[in-house]
């Protein structure tokens, strides 16, 4: 009789084992770490979003858009010196190597929000997608905050 009692739960736990096998296998490679919108002044019409992404795939990827509801475009931008003088200018993607990362951060590579379409306030979340050039899209969350954020809390991983 236990025997017969067994049986179902064994197969119950194969069954969960098999799946978490194929949810691994095709569970995302770029994870979303520790990232913000930085609050501006109401009059300010731009804005810059930092983020680390994370790739933990046995292939390099690049980022190459993103777009979001809270402004009308979405660049991606990084920072050049050109005669002693630092510059803004917009790129056409980002690398993320195999086993590397990519930190977005202020004075240096970020994606611009240009032409909010209102004001963003501390603690507001704005989301984003991200668009790489295997054809995969990635949303993630970001709060508003006027500086960098303490370290995200593992619920707040977003995958690719």
């Amino acid at each position: 009789m236990e025997c017969k009692t067994m049986k179902p739960i064994i197969k119950q736990m194969f069954n969960c084992v098999a799946l978490s096998f194929v949810s691994f296998s095709v569970l995302a490679n770029v994870v979303m770490r520790d990232g913000h919108v930085r609050a501006m002044p109401e009059t300010v019409p731009n804005t810059a979003a930092y983020f680390t992404l994370e790739n933990h795939a046995d292939k390099a990827v690049r980022l190459i858009g993103a777009t979001t509801n809270v402004a009308k475009e979405a660049q991606l931008h990084t920072m050049v010196t050109e005669q002693g003088v630092v510059k803004m200018r917009h790129v056409e993607s980002f690398a993320i190597p195999s086993h590397g990362s990519l930190t977005l951060a202020p004075a240096g590579d970020h994606i611009m929000l240009l032409g909010l379409t209102a004001p963003l306030v501390p603690e507001q979340q704005v989301e984003l997608q991200l668009q790489f050039d295997d054809g995969q899209t990635m949303t993630i969350t970001l709060p508003v905050a006027k500086q960098a954020a303490p370290s995200a809390t593992p619920e707040h991983h977003h995958h690719h």
